[in-house]
C-alpha cells in the first residue's frame, strides 16, 4: 500500500481505532439529512476536537460537493484520510455508515421474511412520508442551487426532461448538457478562488485512483451486459449510481429506482417503503443501498448482496477523494469548472423536483387522506422542525391507524 498523506497543518496522526469510534458515535447519532452531517461534523473536529481548522474544513466541503456521490461521506472519507491514511478513511467509512446499513438490511430481511406480520398501512405511511422528506430537499436545495431565472429555467427543463424520457441515461445526459451550458452562461459571473496548499498524496498514486475509477466505469457495463451473472450486474448497477450521481443521497433515488425496479429485482411498493425506512436512521442515504441490496435475495445470498451493493455504491467515493484531493487546487480555481458546477447543481434540482413526482408521489398518494398526511408531514419537517426519525416514526404508526379506520 502506497504510504499515506500527511497534512502540513495538521502533522498528528489519530489511530484506526480511534478514527472509527469517533465516526461510529456520529453514526449512530448524525440525522438529518448531509448538511446536518456537515454540521456535526464541523463541530466535532473543527470546534471540539481541532483536527483542522475553518478554512480547511470549508476547503474539503468545497471539494466534496464538486465531486458526485454523497458529500458528508466523503468529507468523513477526506478527514480519515488526513488524520490516519487509507486506513484512516476506511475507519471513518465504517463508523459513519454501518449503523444504518445494518438496521436497513434487518429492516429488509424483515419485510422478506415477515412481510405478512408487517402492517401494510405502516408501510404505506413510510412511503408517505418520503413524499414530504423529497419535498423537503427540493425546496432547501432550489433556494440554495437556483438563485437566478437561468438557473431555475435549466432546473424545470432537466425536470421535464427526465420525466417525459423516463431511463437512466436520459438523467446522464441531462447533467452533462447542464454542465455545459453552466460553462456557456456563468463563466463571466464565477469569481476566482485564493489558492489552498496541495493535498500532499503522490500524485502518481492518485492518477492510479482516478484510472481505476473511470476504468471500472466502462468495464462493468460491458461486463454485466455479455454475462448472464445477477452479481455483477449488481456490481455494475450500484457503482453507476454512485459514480454518476451529483446532488447527494436523494438524487440516487430516480437513477436507483430506474434500474432495480424494472428490471425485477425489488417492487416499487418495497422500494419506496424502504427508501421511507431509510429517513429513520441516522448516517448517509445511501446505505439505502444495503437494504435493496438484501431486497434481492434470500437467505445467506440477502446478506451478500447488501454488502455487495453497499461496498459498490460507495467505491467511487474512495477512489474519487483519494485520486483529486491532490488537485483540487487547480480545480477549485478554475473558473471553467466552477461554471459548470454551477449549471449540474441547477440540473439536479430539476432531477428531484422530478423524483417528487415520479415514483415518489404516484406511488404514495392516492387520496386525500394520504395527501393530509404528506402535508403535516411536510410542516413537521420544515416547520415545527421536528427531526426527521421522529416525523417518519409517526407517519409510519399514522398510516397504520389511518389503515384501521379507513
Amino acid at each position: 500500500m502506497p504510504p499515506a498523506p500527511n497534512d502540513p497543518e495538521h502533522p498528528q496522526r489519530s489511530s484506526v481505532w480511534a478514527i472509527f469510534m469517533v465516526f461510529l458515535r456520529l453514526g449512530l447519532t448524525s440525522f438529518g439529512g448531509p448538511v446536518a452531517h456537515l454540521g456535526y461534523f464541523r463541530e466535532e473536529f473543527v470546534n471540539r476536537r481541532r483536527w483542522l481548522d475553518e478554512g480547511r474544513f470549508a476547503d474539503l466541503v468545497a471539494l466534496c460537493q464538486f465531486l458526485p456521490g454523497p458529500a458528508s461521506s466523503q468529507v468523513g472519507i477526506a478527514i480519515g484520510l488526513m488524520r490516519g491514511g487509507y486506513g484512516g478513511s476506511l475507519a471513518a467509512w465504517a463508523g459513519f455508515t454501518l449503523p444504518s446499513a445494518i438496521a436497513l438490511t434487518l429492516f429488509a430481511l424483515g419485510i422478506a421474511g415477515w412481510g405478512d406480520a408487517v402492517p401494510g398501512g405502516l408501510l404505506h405511511g413510510l412511503k408517505i412520508v418520503a413524499v414530504a422528506v423529497v419535498a423537503q430537499a427540493v425546496w432547501g436545495m432550489a433556494r440554495n442551487l437556483c438563485t437566478d431565472g437561468t438557473r431555475i429555467t435549466i432546473a424545470l427543463i432537466a425536470a421535464c426532461a427526465v420525466l417525459l424520457l423516463a431511463n437512466a441515461w436520459a438523467q446522464l445526459c441531462v447533467i452533462a448538457l447542464a454542465g455545459l451550458s453552466g460553462l456557456m452562461l456563468f463563466r463571466s459571473s464565477i469569481t476566482q478562488s485564493p489558492a489552498i496548499s496541495t493535498a500532499p498524496s503522490r500524485r502518481l498514486t492518485a492518477s492510479f485512483f482516478l484510472m481505476t475509477f473511470f476504468a471500472l466505469l466502462i468495464a462493468l457495463p460491458t461486463l454485466a451486459a455479455t454475462s448472464s451473472s445477477q452479481w455483477l450486474a449488481l456490481l455494475d448497477t450500484f457503482y453507476r449510481a454512485g459514480a454518476l450521481v451529483f446532488g447527494g443521497g436523494h438524487v440516487v433515488l430516480p437513477l436507483l429506482q430506474a434500474e432495480v425496479v424494472p428490471n425485477g429485482w425489488v417492487s416499487n411498493d418495497t422500494f419506496l417503503a424502504g427508501y421511507g425506512a431509510a429517513q429513520a436512521v441516522p448516517g448517509p442515504l445511501f446505505t439505502f443501498s444495503a437494504f435493496l441490496g438484501a431486497s434481492m435475495n434470500d437467505g445467506a445470498a440477502s446478506l451478500v448482496s447488501a454488502g455487495l451493493s453497499l461496498t459498490a455504491v460507495f467505491a467511487p467515493s474512495f477512489l474519487l477523494v483519494f485520486g483529486v484531493m491532490p488537485f483540487w487546487d487547480r480545480l477549485r480555481t478554475n473558473s471553467r469548472v466552477q461554471a459548470a458546477l454551477a449549471g449540474v447543481n441547477a440540473a439536479v434540482v430539476g432531477l428531484l423536483l422530478a423524483a417528487l413526482y415520479d415514483p415518489v408521489w404516484t406511488s404514495a398518494i392516492f387520496g386525500p387522506a394520504d395527501f393530509t398526511l404528506a402535508l403535516i408531514a411536510l410542516v413537521a419537517l420544515m416547520v415545527w422542525k421536528l427531526p426527521p426519525w421522529l416525523v417518519v416514526l409517526a407517519g409510519g404508526i399514522a398510516g397504520w391507524a389511518l389503515d384501521a379506520l379507513i
